[in-house]
């Protein structure tokens, strides 16, 4: 089963790109963040002509995430944690994978800048809350499989030079540890676990150059608990769409589990 994560900064701008790119890689999940849409707005039918069905949580403009599925996805929930600015940020559902049922989240974390901020704030209280319901959905189900932009930088080899975000609300020292909290509760980010000191990234500004001169970042991951890591086979940021003609600012990362 082959499973991605794409912040698509606007499903709709970048629809021709998404198909092509379904095309080409055949996923059996996609976990899209960043749609900029409302629900009625979505595309639905571009994605149901290539055979998949749309579960979304959008909104007007901003933010919004949805799950694009071959296969049904059950118990969708939208209120997986209480928004304090009731913005669209984490859609949750099941699948099965052999006799197993798996827990599927799919999360757009608040960027957090600038620091000193409201903004900043939100994004601590929002990563607060989702490692308490994190914490509380393990101990219904022990299948968890998180992916989505996450906003971190988790280590310093994860971003092309660290010394101008170790004060960014991507980078501070007390985000990063609420992404190891997240760890500690029993996962592991996938990319690093298959690979130790490899450093490659999902994001590139659109500014200066970035993507020519790959000043990029890792900051979209997949998030697998410990009793599933047996069943992956891969994961690979697939940088191609990021080259393409109006790209979205990141790139797809997909995970292949058996």
């Amino acid at each position: 089963m082959k499973i991605v994560s794409w912040n698509v900064n606007s499903v709709r701008a970048r629809i021709n790109n998404i198909v092509s790119y379904i095309k080409d890689e055949n996923p059996d999940i996609l976990f899209l963040q960043e749609i900029k849409t409302q629900d009625e707005n979505f595309p639905y039918e571009d994605f149901k002509n290539l055979g998949y069905k749309s579960y979304v949580f959008g909104q007007k403009s901003y933010n919004g995430v949805a799950i694009v599925s071959k296969s049904e996805v059950s118990n969708i929930d939208k209120k997986f944690i209480s928004d304090d600015l009731k913005q669209s940020r984490i859609i949750t559902g099941q699948i099965q994978l052999q006799n197993k049922k798996i827990e599927i989240i799919n999360i757009y974390v608040p960027n957090g800048n600038p620091i000193e901020t409201k903004k900043y704030d939100y994004k601590r209280n929002w990563l607060k809350k989702f490692v308490i319901n994190t914490k509380k959905k393990l101990l219904k189900n022990s299948n968890l499989l998180i992916a989505g932009d996450f906003n971190i930088i988790p280590e310093e080899k994860d971003v092309y030079d660290f010394k101008r975000y170790e004060n960014d609300a991507l980078g501070k020292l007390e985000i990063r540890k609420k992404f190891r909290e997240l760890l500690n509760l029993g996962f592991k980010d996938v990319y690093r676990f298959l690979n130790k000191d490899k450093e490659e990234y999902t994001f590139w500004d659109y500014f200066a150059g970035s993507w020519q001169k790959n000043y990029g970042m890792r900051i979209d991951h997949f998030l697998l608990s410990n009793n599933l890591l047996e069943n992956i086979s891969s994961i690979n940021i697939n940088k191609k769409p990021r080259s393409k003609v109006k790209p979205s600012d990141h790139t797809p990362i997909e995970l292949e589990i058996n």
